[in-house]
């Protein structure tokens, strides 16, 4: 059994069920709350600082017709409407989405170190977006050439890791661990083949910014739409599989016993992640961490039991790429940095945070 992956030491009474139930309420409840008031605070950050009481009052006229009188300018009607609430908001279901998906693939393999980045679905995207950048692949789709190119590169991905891990037999994690690792560094090879074929030093500067996750790209159009709907879909699916992810994070064996077909179940969790990861990565680049970080943070406020862990994760996950975004696009005012510098500034010192405390745990 991995280390991290065992079920709740808490006692399994009825009183110790009801416990982690008036817990995880607790911590859903809150963090919801925490979403909606970072969304309304990280709209009005920026170049343009815009009080919240304004951006609350644009939204509401928006969506509900109150207040009915204008008493905002045009200006900040079109920033907040028509510019960073469709970015806050597809900041905050990439963050969720990327999140419950780590989960999800840390169960899958039984490794606590594994991320979206591991099937080289991310890698499988990039491919398709270099190549929409670079060399006019999917210009028939207009100005959703980028995210249309990037998700067809993630759906080959994903279907390559399927077939290399299906060749030897039944999925096991190994398998697909070798297999993501595998396709991903081949996918990686391609997308610098095409930068240096390309040479285009601004195709290249668009390339590696996009690599490196913006969520530059939102507008209230049909990706954001997927964007919702995908997410959306993951993490309820993710809820109702919660006890067979414990099941299948414990082993194989154990899985068997509960009911739970492990290489049948692999298939299912294996598409829904691709799935989600390459409409994610589709709409936003590759953003790294959120999928290794999040989780493990979840796991600290409620416990190890998936069908806690999932709905938390997505409420953190969804915050902390919001705020990194508000990072992102101000720290460098005019300039905006890429969403992935962020994270990995504060996700490389808990990765190695991580790695002492298993190397603790096994001496």
């Amino acid at each position: 059994m991995e280390p991290g992956t065992e079920p709740d030491d808490e006692p399994d009474d009825d009183l110790g069920h009801a416990a982690r139930r008036r817990s995880t309420v607790l911590w859903v409840g809150g963090l919801s709350a925490g979403l909606l008031v970072t969304l309304v605070l990280a709209v009005g950050l920026g170049a343009v600082a815009i009080s919240p009481a304004t951006v609350a009052r644009i939204i509401g006229h928006h969506l509900a017709g109150w207040p009915a009188g204008v008493t905002w300018t045009a200006p900040q009607d079109s920033i907040v409407w028509k510019v960073r609430l469709p970015r806050v908001i597809l900041g905050a279901l990439v963050g969720a989405g990327l999140a419950v998906c780590g989960v999800a693939l840390q169960a899958m393999v039984r490794n606590l170190l594994a991320d979206p980045y591991l099937l080289g679905v991310t890698s499988g995207a990039s491919t398709g977006a270099a190549a929409a950048i670079l060399f006019g692949l999917g210009a028939g789709f207009g100005e959703h050439a980028l995210p249309v190119s990037a998700f067809l590169g993630a759906l080959c991905a994903s279907a390559a890791v399927f077939v290399v891990a299906r060749a030897g037999g039944r999925i096991t994690s190994l398998r697909l661990l070798m297999a993501g690792v595998a396709v991903g560094y081949a996918l990686y090879a391609a997308t610098s083949f095409l930068i240096f074929a390309a040479d285009s030093a601004e195709g290249a500067r668009s390339v590696l910014f996009w690599l490196l996750g913006s969520l530059g790209l939102a507008r209230w159009s049909w990706p954001l739409a997927i964007v919702v709907a995908v997410v959306c879909l993951t993490v309820a699916a993710l809820m109702l599989w919660g006890r067979r992810l414990d099941a299948l994070a414990i082993g194989d064996e154990t899985a068997h016993t509960l009911g739970v077909p492990p290489t049948r179940f692999r298939v299912h969790l294996l598409l829904v992640v691709s799935l989600c990861v390459g409409a994610i990565v589709a709409a936003s680049g590759g953003i790294g961490f959120i999928g290794l970080v999040i989780p493990h943070v979840a796991r600290r406020f409620v416990g190890a039991a998936h069908g806690r862990v999932i709905p938390v994760a997505a409420l953190i996950g969804a915050i902390f790429l919001v705020w990194a975004d508000v990072a992102a696009r101000t720290v460098l005012q005019p300039r905006e940095l890429p969403i992935g510098i962020i994270t990995a500034l504060v996700g490389a010192p808990f990765l190695l945070i991580l790695v002492r405390r298993f190397h603790a745990s096994s001496t």
